[in-house]
């Protein structure tokens, strides 16, 4: 972050380990995520989803906005809602038609949100279930914003 004052890897608290931003990934109630749209403008919207195994799901409408978008462009960003000691994602997606992940995503958003989801929400043909898998990531605490700005960067 030049001209921000960052201290070095070795100053300040030191880098944030990425146990410490995928509690925060689990523990997110809502997400953002941005994508590009047909024209190369941005495209924002929250959603619920749920992180798992190294990668965030979450499920919308096959004719959304996102969907489109992704389908088009599978670049995107995702950031969890706490914009105070924020954990910033930028990725991949990719469209889940697996039944095996399709049920276990339903499994994990049904516990996670008090809800009782039917089949309907990762049928397909409906509702694209997205798996954003991250290739960069990046992470700071408010009260040692100097200090702890840390990135992270995936295979």
């Amino acid at each position: 972050m030049p001209g921000y004052g960052i201290s070095g890897p070795d100053a300040g608290t030191g880098l944030l380990p990425w146990h410490w931003a995928e509690q925060k990934l689990v523990a997110s109630h809502d997400y953002w995520i941005v994508t590009v749209r047909p024209d190369g403008a941005p495209h924002a919207m929250p959603v619920w989803g749920v992180w798992d195994d190294g990668a965030l799901y979450f499920s919308s409408g096959v004719r959304s906005r996102k969907v489109r978008n992704l389908t088009a462009d599978p670049r995107c960003v995702l950031t969890i809602a706490d914009t105070t000691d924020p954990v910033v994602l930028e990725g991949s997606a990719e469209m889940v038609r697996d039944t095996p992940a399709l049920e276990r995503m339903l499994g994990l958003l049904n516990a996670k949100y008090s809800t009782s989801y039917g089949a309907e929400l990762v049928d397909p043909e409906v509702n694209a279930t997205v798996r954003v898998r991250p290739a960069r990531g990046f992470g700071l605490v408010q009260d040692d914003f100097s200090g702890s700005p840390t990135r992270w960067r995936f295979g």
